[in-house]
């Protein structure tokens, strides 16, 4: 198993399908907002006649009234997995979303479901007091959460919190026990895919104003008036534009705040993957053919 990793904008997916043309492979999106359907131009999905050419999986797993996770994506996609290797065709992991590829590999904690009680409480106080407030709670009861889960990121703060308040314990030490793998048995080779950063972000740039010249505002507009779950409404970019439909930012401020957003998420995405044990790391671009050997 080939695992592509690195920051979004990189050209993950293009390498992926580079490297399809050279072996008998099927393609797997390790991505936390392509689970959604009717989510697509936002999300970076390959088009519809990429994915005829090439099987593609981990796509469209969910209504985005739903809330998803990285078990159930393990769940859903683990045996998908298997099922390629049966073909005798290779899978090529394109990841984005650590924490979705890291539970894939290497498993699941057994930490308690959602608590609707607790998390609703928890969601009135980032209200009152906002995120900053939930975050500083959180590095007393969990500080390695605390340093892991950014200050912003406000439904993996919730998330950590509500594990605290039902079992007592931190979500850290529930991480720390885990399950075995749904696809780390066999060979798999990682490879991260750098880039220099000013490239990099002149990359994302036109990649963004590609989306907006091609109806990611029609596709955001569409969505805005559905009960959306916590996880697609804070989808990066999709809630700066939802927040531009409500009023609170003109355009050129939505549009810079997405820019802006997403080189701060593909800092993180870096720092995460740089942190993972066993990635290879090489120049974007790159010819990836000896990988098919």
């Amino acid at each position: 198993m080939i695992v592509l990793v690195g920051p979004t904008g990189v050209g993950k997916s293009e390498a992926a399908l580079a490297l399809a043309a050279e072996m008998p492979s099927e393609i797997v999106a390790v991505d936390s907002m392509q689970v959604y359907r009717r989510m697509d131009i936002g999300t970076g999905k390959p088009p519809p006649e990429v994915r005829r050419g090439v099987p593609h999986h981990g796509i469209d797993l969910a209504e985005p009234e739903e809330e998803f996770d990285a078990v159930r994506y393990a769940e859903a996609v683990g045996p998908v997995i298997e099922q390629i290797r049966l073909r005798g065709r290779r899978p090529i992991l394109t990841a984005g979303c650590g924490l979705y590829l890291r539970v894939l590999l290497r498993g699941i904690c057994e930490a308690p479901g959602k608590d609707p009680e607790v998390r609703g409480k928890l969601l009135e106080r980032a209200a009152a007091e906002g995120s900053p407030a939930l975050h500083a709670h959180l590095r007393e009861v969990d500080p390695e959460a605390g340093r892991r889960i950014h200050p912003n990121d406000l439904r993996r703060v919730v998330r950590a919190l509500e594990v605290f308040e039902v079992t007592g314990r931190p979500m850290t030490r529930w991480h720390q026990e885990t399950q075995p793998g749904f696809s780390g048995k066999g060979d798999c080779r990682i490879i991260g895919l750098a880039c220099d950063r000013e490239k990099l972000y002149e990359k994302i740039q036109a990649r963004i104003d590609g989306w907006l010249a091609a109806g990611w505002v029609e596709e955001a507009r569409a969505l805005a008036g559905r009960d959306l779950s916590m996880t697609a409404r804070e989808a990066l970019g999709y809630r700066e534009l939802f927040g531009h439909f409500e009023g609170r930012t003109d355009w050129a401020s939505t549009r810079a705040l997405i820019h802006r957003n997403t080189r701060r998420y593909a800092k993180r995405q870096l720092s995460w993957f740089r942190h993972e044990p066993g990635v290879e790391w090489i120049p974007a671009g790159r010819d990836l053919r000896s990988l098919a050997a």
